[in-house]
């Protein structure tokens, strides 16, 4: 049965009227137009599909849209602050820890949310994080790297 379901995306106040069980990436993509959540496995085990809720990284693939009531939600379209990215944007960026693309934002807003958590987290904490988001192109090295870069920013290291 379809709802009225408000929240926060990105700063700004939405509702969508819809089945509260049905997933929140496909509200994201279809009826809101976020392109930079992506769908990988559906499965919530590969990251591409990844949000923050209240700052927590979570699989928007497995996330029923009623979870969402009331809360904050930020997508990569929203970590940047106008023309200013974020620590950790630009730091994937320096150390090219992308290739094609796809898995970038879930793996930003996966790190973002460790970073909230962790402002100094080790090489080993970094990697046992991110395991859950899957890259086919391999750029792992790189993206621990990026997230060491962005963690020294955010503590105001240069």
């Amino acid at each position: 049965m379809d709802e009225k379901i408000g929240f926060k995306l990105n700063g700004q106040s939405v509702s969508v009227t819809s089945d509260g069980a049905r997933m929140f990436l496909g509200v994201l993509r279809y009826d809101l137009g976020i392109k930079g959540v992506k769908y990988g496995c559906g499965e919530g085990f590969c990251g591409a599909c990844t949000v923050l809720v209240d700052d927590k990284a979570v699989r928007s693939c497995r996330t029923p849209l009623k979870d969402v009531k009331g809360r904050n939600v930020v997508t990569i379209e929203g970590l940047a602050r106008g023309e200013e990215l974020h620590p950790i944007q630009k730091a994937f960026m320096k150390r090219d820890a992308l290739q094609c693309g796809y898995c970038t934002p879930g793996m930003i807003l996966n790190a973002y949310s460790l970073l909230r958590r962790d402002q100094n987290p080790t090489k080993a904490k970094i990697i046992d994080e991110m395991s859950g988001n899957l890259c086919r192109c391999g750029t792992y090295a790189r993206i621990v790297e990026a997230i060491q870069d962005a963690a020294r920013e955010m503590r105001g290291e240069k």
